[in-house]
């Protein structure tokens, strides 16, 4: 699969709603069932203390970040907190410009072909389409046509592993996972088993294409 994220694979999991607590428990759980790049979107309970405690635990083998980053001040905050990715749900070309001074991965949400343009001249290599199950796979594969084949595509928003194949099949890059993987009161079997279904539908299409 193309343009996959630096040390990534095919799936960023979202931790919306993590505690600094659990944060570290809960990505051990997630990194040994083979997904290796985490967000915890800002608007959990203190975010940059959990993104600390996963960039700590999991160092360079795990891309640890932020997501629902809406200001380039968060961006630096999230830098300092050890973050090396910038998830967002718009497309803001001065959070895609901090992350780039911080030589930080930026992946900015977007909708339209306006949007995604928007963002890879403010200097973003890597889009999330959201919420992609709104738009469906074949709104991607018609983008696809015209975006630049070094940009990768990350399906994110209502998206789960029986969905995974014909994202695949339209374009996308990778996934973004979120409440298909993650809430606050799944325990930690629940998310190892949940991880392991994930990343094994991912797997599955990825050998047959």
């Amino acid at each position: 699969m193309p343009h996959e994220l630096p040390g990534l694979a095919s799936i960023v999991a979202i931790l919306r709603g993590v505690t600094p607590e659990r944060a570290v428990a809960v990505g051990c759980v997630i990194f040994e069932a083979g997904i290796s790049a985490i967000e915890v979107p800002l608007n959990s309970p203190q975010p940059f203390d959990s993104i600390a405690k996963l960039s700590s635990a999991l160092g360079a083998s795990c891309l640890c970040g932020a997501g629902t980053v809406l200001d380039p001040a968060d961006v630096r905050r999230a830098h300092d907190a050890g973050a090396r990715l910038i998830v967002a749900p718009n497309t803001n070309g001065d959070v895609i410009a901090a992350a780039a001074e911080r030589r930080m991965i930026a992946m900015p949400g977007f909708a339209t072909a306006t949007e995604a343009f928007v963002g890879i001249d403010a200097g973003a290599a890597h889009l999330k389409l959201f919420p992609a199950a709104s738009y469906g796979a074949g709104h991607l594969k018609a983008l696809k046509a015209v975006l630049p084949k070094h940009v990768g595509i990350y399906a994110v928003g209502g998206v789960g592993a029986e969905d995974v194949e014909r994202w695949i099949s339209a374009g996308a890059a990778g996934f973004g996972f979120g409440s298909e993987l993650f809430k606050p009161d799944y325990t930690d079997t629940d998310i190892a088993a949940r991880a392991k279904r994930l990343v094994e539908s991912v797997r599955r299409v990825l050998q047959h294409t």
